[in-house]
Parts: C-alpha cells; sequence; structure tokens
C-alpha cells in the first residue's frame, strides 16, 4: 500500500467554529479572521464583512472604550490590528502540498486483543525548534501480563534530560505502585534493581509524605474492584516519586534553568471475563449497592478499561460512536482554576498573551522537572489529573499528542481530521485483491458527509443516563449501559454495503506475520492485502497526515502523534 503523490489534496480540515472545510494552509488564516471578528464585536461563526460595517464598527468600539475610566491601550491596539487584519484581506488562495515530514511514522507492535493497529510520527519543526525534545513510550505485555500495555507521550520543555528521565523511569514507578495492591503485575530482576537503586532517594522520611496517597475511605476489595480508584493514587504516586528523582538534576546543562515537562500516560487493560461475571454475580446478590458502583455497571459489554493520567499540555483524545471525548485536563495559564490556584499560593502570571506565563517563564502551570528555579517550582506542581474511561467495539481511536498539535487543532478538529483520513486512506488505495481482480474499498463504502462531523460535541454535553466515574474529583459521563451518548449519526460509516447488482464485499484474511518492512511487498497468502496490513499502514498514514496538517497549520513546536486505532474503527 504506498501513498500517491497527490494525496495532500484530499486532505481538508473541518472548522468547529463555522463548520467550513479548510486546507491546512489556510486555516491559521482562518483562525485569526474569527478571532479577529469577534474581537470586534461580530458573530464568531462570521468569516466576511465589508469594508464599511468594519470601519463603523471600529469607531464604535474606540468611541465606548476613551469614555472608560480606566482605558486601556493594550486593548485600543488589539482593536487596530482586528481592523487592520480584516482590512488587508489577505486570504491565502495559492494551493500548496503538505511539506514532507523529516521522520516517518514508526510502527509498534502490541499483542493486545483491544488494539488493531499503533503508530507513532514525529517531527522537530526545525523552523521554529532546534532539537526534538519530545519522547514517547509503548510497553506491551506490561507487569507480564497479556493484553496489557502502557502507552505515553513526555512533551520536553527547556531541555530533553527530564523527558528522557521520565520516559525510561515513569512506568518502573507506576508498576511498582500496581504490583504493590495487584499481584498479577510483575517486575523483572532488572527492574527490581533499578527500583531499588532509588531507595537512597526515597528515605524513610520522604515516605512519610506520601500517606496521603494512601489514605482513603472504604478501603477494601470490592472498593478497588468497583472504582479503580487505587489505580489512580498509583499514578499520583509514582507522578510524585517521578518528580523526586528530577530534582537530582542528572546529566541537566544550566544551574538555574533545568527542563522539565508534560505528560500523558494511559494504561491499557482488558478486563477479565471473571471479573466482569463476577461483578454481575454481585449486583445480582446485592442490588442496594449499585449506587456505589458505577463503574460496575459500566463493565457490562465493555471490552476493557482505559487508564489516563496528564500533567501540563499533552492530551489524549478518544474517538467513540464519531464523538471526540478529551480524557486529559489542559494545566496552562489558560485555565481559570489553575491561575487561581498559583495566584493564591503567591505565584505570579505575567501579562503576555494570549493568557500570560507563570513566573514569566512558562506556559504549563503543572509538570515534572523545572527544579532549577525554586520560585517557578512553587508554581509547577507534579499532580496528575486521572480518569478511568470502559472501552467497547464502539471506540474507534485514541490519539496521544504533544503541544505541537494542540495549539493549533482542537479536539473536533483532530477527530474530523483522523475521521475523514482513514475514509479517504480506504477509498483511495487498493486494498484487496481476489480471483486476479483489484477491487476497491471506496465502492464499499457509506459516504462521509458533514452532517455527522457537526455532530461531534464534548463529554459535557452527554445528557441522557449519565452515572459519574471516579477520575480525582473530576467526572466522566456514562450512559445506563456503561457506554457513553451514541447518537451519531456516521457510526455507520465504515459499514460495507453492496451496491445494486454488485457482489458481496470481500472479507480481509487475518494473518499474524509480522509486518514486511518493504512497502511493495505488503501482501500475504495468495496476493491478499491482509487486514493486520490495512491497518497498520492506516495507522501510519492518519499520524503523517495529522503531523503534516499540524506543520501547514502554523505549529511552533515539536509536534508527536501517537494513534491507536481501537476494535471499534
Amino acid at each position: 500500500i504506498a501513498p500517491e503523490n497527490n494525496d495532500s489534496k484530499h486532505i481538508s480540515i473541518f472548522c468547529s467554529t463555522c463548520q467550513q472545510t479548510i486546507h491546512p494552509y489556510h486555516l491559521l488564516y482562518h483562525k485569526k479572521t474569527h478571532k479577529a471578528l469577534t474581537l470586534l464585536g461580530f458573530d464568531s461563526s462570521q468569516t466576511k464583512t465589508d469594508n464599511k460595517t468594519l470601519l463603523a464598527q471600529r469607531q464604535k468600539l474606540v468611541s465606548e472604550l476613551t469614555k472608560i475610566p480606566k482605558y486601556s491601550e493594550t486593548h485600543r491596539q488589539k482593536i487596530d490590528y482586528s481592523f487592520e487584519f480584516l482590512m488587508d484581506n489577505h486570504t491565502p488562495t495559492s494551493y500548496c502540498d503538505l511539506a514532507n515530514i523529516n521522520n516517518p511514522s514508526t510502527f509498534k507492535k502490541v499483542n493486545n486483543s483491544l488494539i488493531k493497529a499503533l503508530s507513532i510520527c514525529q517531527d522537530k519543526n526545525s523552523t521554529w525548534q532546534g532539537d526534538m525534545e519530545d519522547r514517547f513510550i509503548v510497553l506491551k505485555n506490561y507487569g507480564n501480563r497479556s493484553d496489557t500495555c502502557f502507552l505515553g507521550l513526555v512533551d520536553g520543555s527547556h531541555g530533553v534530560t527530564a523527558a528522557e528521565t521520565v520516559a525510561a523511569e515513569l512506568p518502573l514507578l507506576f508498576l511498582d505502585q500496581l504490583a504493590q495492591t495487584d499481584s498479577s503485575y510483575k517486575k523483572s530482576k532488572d527492574e527490581q534493581q533499578i527500583l531499588d537503586s532509588f531507595a537512597t532517594v526515597i528515605k524513610a522520611d520522604y515516605m512519610e509524605k506520601e500517606k496521603i496517597f494512601s489514605d482513603k475511605s472504604g478501603n477494601d476489595e470490592t472498593n478497588k474492584t468497583n472504582t479503580y480508584e487505587w489505580i489512580h493514587k498509583a499514578y499520583a504516586k509514582s507522578f510524585w516519586r517521578m518528580d523526586r528523582l528530577l530534582q537530582l538534576g542528572r546529566n541537566e546543562v544550566s544551574k538555574v534553568r533545568w527542563s522539565g515537562c508534560s505528560v500523558v500516560t494511559c494504561l491499557v487493560e482488558r478486563i477479565p471475563s471473571k471479573e466482569a461475571d463476577g461483578i454481575e454475580e454481585e449486583e445480582r446478590k446485592h442490588p442496594e449497592n449499585n449506587t456505589h458502583s458505577p463503574l460496575a455497571r459500566a463493565t457490562k459489554g465493555v471490552a476493557g478499561l482505559l487508564h489516563i493520567a496528564n500533567t501540563g499540555n499533552a492530551h489524549a483524545v478518544l474517538c467513540k460512536n464519531g464523538k471526540s471525548h478529551c480524557l486529559s485536563k489542559d494545566h496552562s495559564t489558560s485555565n481559570v482554576s489553575e491561575r487561581k490556584r498559583i495566584l493564591q499560593n503567591g505565584g505570579n502570571i505575567s501579562t503576555n498573551e494570549p493568557d500570560g506565563l507563570v513566573e514569566g517563564y512558562l506556559r504549563t502551570t503543572r509538570g515534572l522537572g523545572h527544579h532549577g528555579d525554586p520560585v517557578l517550582k512553587r508554581s509547577i506542581i507534579p499532580v496528575p489529573h486521572t480518569i478511568s474511561v470502559p472501552i467497547d467495539d464502539t471506540c474507534q481511536f485514541l490519539i496521544l499528542a504533544s503541544n505541537g498539535l494542540w495549539e493549533v487543532l482542537d479536539y473536533n478538529e483532530v477527530l474530523a481530521l483522523t475521521l475523514t483520513t482513514f475514509t479517504n486512506y480506504l477509498r483511495t488505495y487498493k486494498c484487496v485483491q481476489q480471483n486476479g481482480t483489484s477491487l476497491y474499498m471506496c465502492q464499499y463504502l457509506m459516504p462521509l458527509t458533514e452532517d455527522n462531523l457537526n455532530d461531534s460535541k464534548a463529554i459535557k454535553d452527554l445528557q441522557d443516563g449519565i452515572e459519574i466515574l471516579y477520575s480525582n474529583k473530576d467526572i466522566f459521563l456514562i450512559d445506563s449501559k456503561g457506554n457513553l451518548k451514541q447518537n451519531y449519526a456516521g457510526q455507520e460509516l465504515l459499514k460495507t454495503v453492496s451496491p445494486a447488482g454488485s457482489e458481496p464485499a470481500p472479507r480481509f484474511e487475518e494473518d499474524t506475520k509480522p509486518y514486511p518492512s518493504n512497502c511493495d511487498s505488503q501482501t500475504a497468502g495468495r496476493g491478499r492485502v491482509t487486514s493486520e496490513t490495512l491497518y497498520d499502514a492506516a495507522a501510519s498514514y492518519i499520524s503523517e497526515q495529522l503531523v503534516k496538517t499540524a506543520l501547514a497549520a502554523g505549529s511552533r513546536d515539536n509536534i508527536t502523534i501517537l494513534i491507536v486505532l481501537l476494535n471499534g474503527c
């Protein structure tokens, strides 16, 4: 399966503000237009207005501003800049192919029945960045458990030292915490040896401070099984210890400005059938306890669980039934609660645009590292946001990405782009050869319409039959059957249908052979492309297109995207 030269011509972004389809190179200007119109008091969904109306609106705003006792020259400059930007009308009209990325995508084979394919794609963004400071984590058979893997993405800041250390040691610290509660998680001798070496740093007096993670109500086996609060506390404790190890300053270059990082991690585990059966049996015996175990009811019909933890501006987004659900929390100066926490604790946030910088230096408000500056570290805490999410065959994609993607695209735009790219991949490339005749998946695909893409909402919009799933003082909404609300019109997007007078859609052969490195030989058996090969290539194609789109849209940061194709795709 080899990409064609003009594949980028099919890539477009669905603007979540005005519902228009935009080419990646036009997105930066397009979003600036929305921002300028909003600042001048127009409807944010507008994209055009005449010059006479713009002039009248500017004069009105300036007149009102001069009458205010506390006149703001900064706000006046914003009005003038927005007016001049809209008057120039320098809409880019020339078409440009998406730029090639420096590094091709990387396949990672994970033996997990919940995952069809996994791919990572990175780009240093050499126009704006001198070094690649992002790192990723993909560990299969995590804790010597089949159908359990640990995924992570570390977005480095002011150096790569902290990101490299976290990528190497955080999985071990988390595994150590899990093994203390669940004996099914096993550590190898080498892993235990590394953990033992940390004893000189994690001493008794430091462990005394960690007792806060052990203080929990309802400390019994049933509570552990039903709420998975113990995993959230294991996350919190491992992040706490990781930050303590970074305090040693190993391999740091600067004396005052040590490196730091944002982190997003995901523990993917399959729910054992015995556990699911046991939960249902427990509900039948003790129905009065059902209100205290929302996750127990959520496991009905659920294949597995995602346990997410994040600090900073690295995020995880789940696509379920064609809807985007952000599973992480933004820890930056744009977050009102984070700003309030910092200011109440004596920290300082500068007036830099758009939302200020912590101590005039950093936009993120939580993360690991940054120990070189004690004033800055007072505000940057290592406390992660954690959440547990049940997944089933309606879950399609899981995307972990660094700030380089999220600074130019929002969650809904990334989802729409992922769906259209996946559909375009299947439509464009020959994927089945049967009886010497080439067939194309496009004749068996339902069309992807704008109506389908318009119906992408955040978790907070789910209203019917909701339950609260424990997530470290945050909530995740699920319906009475344990699924996210299901009303996406395009959930039949990949349903195979046969046109009138045609033969039924061919089925892919299953194959467990390793993925071949040569793209020209990605066929198996009797010249057929296996479903495994198809999904591996699709994951690679999607991750590369997301990186190319972020570059074209004006990203100024390192870009790393880890995409997981789940069973629902």
